[in-house]
């Protein structure tokens, strides 16, 4: 649609919005909830087929200003909690796939570091994941059970230990993004020298597939999760850096606002990588194929709803506006 004819089209609801607001008229709060979430579509919509035209300078003013009335006066819906993880996290992770394929290419790129390291360095992989763990795991490996590590504690204890640890990590990768982004590529350089690193012990003990086939039970979720931990730090980074059409500070307030949105959406995963780790993992007599169903339905899972569903929605929602 040319710019000029999607003015036209809807110049009149925004002067609507735009007197309600600079008149104070009182409307109720749902009515101007919903007038604002269409401005700020059609605001994505502006920025997406006409950047820094005078409409995506409008429509970004028209709707920074909207904000905090609207949130001072709306009542928060019952099923808050399911359009959360329905629709606002969709469709704000559709807008940061950029920052999820960094941070994915530096966490592989370090994944090969660390095997490169481990295969040219003797010391490497004690150095980098301890004695006390790689003497342990030689241990397992002579008694017939290299999986054995996964068996030491009760299933709850460790359930409860993996996910409040792996929570803690994502919640440093977010954080660290206020380091202009550097400290959650830091994280992800971190925990992928220590994958890489990690697996190619086992491929030097020849239990590449016997590692594998167990460990990314939980670990599809766990390791995918913490890569978009790392995305929401980037997506902080982000906003200080690249302001666009905001100021400094309102760029680096959204930046932080998506930023613990995408951050909140992994919870739910982390629980279920946690479950599978603690409850499932030490299975590991399990067959093969129940081993490689479950890999499947895990990653399959994640593309899914961070990769395949924001695109699937924010094409749903352009369609409304055209």
């Amino acid at each position: 649609m040319r710019e000029a004819a999607f003015v036209k089209q809807n110049k009149d609801k925004w002067l609507t919005f735009e007197s309600v607001l600079s008149n104070n008229i009182t409307i109720q709060p749902d009515d101007l909830s919903n007038l604002y979430i269409e401005v700020t579509d059609h605001l994505s919509y502006a920025k997406t087929f006409y950047p820094n035209s005078n409409t995506a300078l409008y429509l970004n003013d028209l709707a920074s200003k909207a904000h905090q009335k609207i949130y001072k006066t709306k009542k928060e819906s019952k099923n808050r909690l399911i359009t959360f993880f329905t629709k606002e996290c969709p469709l704000i992770f559709k807008q940061h796939h950029r920052e999820l394929l960094i941070a994915f290419l530096v966490f592989s790129l370090f994944v090969i570091v660390g095997a490169f390291s481990a295969a040219n360095e003797g010391d490497f992989v004690r150095a980098f994941l301890g004695d006390g763990y790689v003497n342990m795991t030689l241990d397992n490996i002579a008694k017939g059970d290299p999986m054995g590590v996964y068996k030491e504690q009760g299933e709850f204890n460790m359930f409860l230990g993996i996910t409040l640890n792996n929570i803690k990590v994502a919640l440093f990768a977010f954080a660290y993004g206020i380091l202009l982004g550097i400290g959650s590529l830091y994280i992800m350089m971190q925990n992928g020298i220590m994958l890489g690193s990690f697996q190619y012990f086992f491929f030097e003990q020849g239990l590449l597939w016997e590692s594998a086939r167990t460990i990314w039970i939980h670990g599809t979720i766990e390791i995918s999760v913490i890569i978009i931990a790392g995305c929401s730090g980037l997506v902080v980074g982000n906003g200080m850096l690249f302001p666009g059409t905001y100021t400094r500070l309102e760029s680096f307030k959204r930046g932080i606002k998506n930023g613990l949105k995408i951050l909140m959406s992994t919870i739910p995963f982390f629980i279920i990588a946690g479950f599978l780790e603690g409850f499932v993992t030490r299975h590991t007599e399990m067959p093969d194929w129940l081993a490689i169903l479950i890999i499947t339905a895990s990653l399959g899972l994640i593309i899914f709803y961070y990769v395949i569903y924001p695109i699937q929605l924010h094409k749903k929602e352009a369609l409304k506006i055209n």
